[in-house]
């Protein structure tokens, strides 16, 4: 009976065991160097300060990093990063105890983030206000607006609420908080950041110099670049995501079809 129940206590050990470390290799994609961890907790923000310290290891990049209230741990697939270099990193998973062999090192606490968002530009304590010469090189958190595509031009879509990109700027202001239908093509995705997607839109009108020739959009949905769609969403005037991320007009709640 005795060597029954130990039969049976190990089984139980050993399932979950590997149910933790299947978990921890979906979520993270750990090396298999460095499938080690304790609790973990969801982190819904992106991390923008200055990188204190760095070092490589076991596929990631581990980047201290100081931020107007505290320093804390973030890792990232590796990447060249510099000591004074300011960052924003994407939302990840905070690991607790996290040990690293590749390292030989315990981290109290560490983020294991998706990776740069943008490098310098703005970030912690810059602003994003808009404007044409700012947008040329940051686009609130989602890095460099993509070159205006030549020779584009997408049909308008036809019916109610129906706008151009162009138009969407131009009225942002009375079409704040109003559902709006945009047709365009897909410029840009970037997935996963504050549990949505970023999708860059373009149908050929307006300028790069003006700024109002790229609608940003954000939706659940996962179309691919160069394709034609047809968004359904509400358009929002100067939101401010903070960190200093700031848009003139985006659109929030997309529903995206051909």
């Amino acid at each position: 009976m005795i060597k029954q129940v130990a039969i049976l206590s190990f089984i139980l050990m050993l399932a979950a065991t590997i149910s933790f470390n299947c978990t921890c290799a979906a979520q993270y994609s750990l090396s298999n160097e460095d499938k080690q961890a304790g609790s973990q907790a969801l982190a819904q923000e992106p991390h923008v300060g200055k990188v204190a310290e760095t070092m490589s290891s076991g596929g990631y990049t581990y980047i201290l990093l100081q931020t107007k209230t505290k320093m804390s741990w973030v890792a990232i697939a590796e990447t060249k990063v510099d000591v004074g270099q300011d960052v924003v990193l994407a939302p990840g998973m905070e690991m607790v105890d996290f040990h690293s062999k590749s390292l030989d090192r315990t981290f109290d606490s560490i983020i294991f983030s998706e990776g740069l968002i943008t490098q310098g530009g703005a970030a912690a304590g810059d602003s994003a206000h808009g404007s044409a010469d700012t947008q040329k090189k940051t686009y609130g958190s989602k890095g460099t607006i993509p070159e205006a595509k030549e020779n584009l031009n997408v049909e308008k879509a036809t019916g109610e609420n129906s706008y151009t990109v162009a138009e969407l700027f131009e009225k942002r202001k009375e079409l704040d908080n109003k559902d709006i239908v945009l047709r365009g093509e897909v410029v840009k995705v970037t997935e996963r950041i504050m549990n949505k997607n970023w999708l860059h839109i373009q149908d050929g009108t307006g300028s790069a110099q003006e700024g109002n020739n790229d609608m940003v959009v954000t939706t659940m949905d996962l179309p691919s670049v160069g394709d034609t769609v047809t968004v359904k969403g509400v358009l929002f005037s100067d939101k401010d995501f903070g960190s200093g991320y700031r848009y003139d007009a985006i659109v929030e709640f997309g529903q995206v079809s051909d």
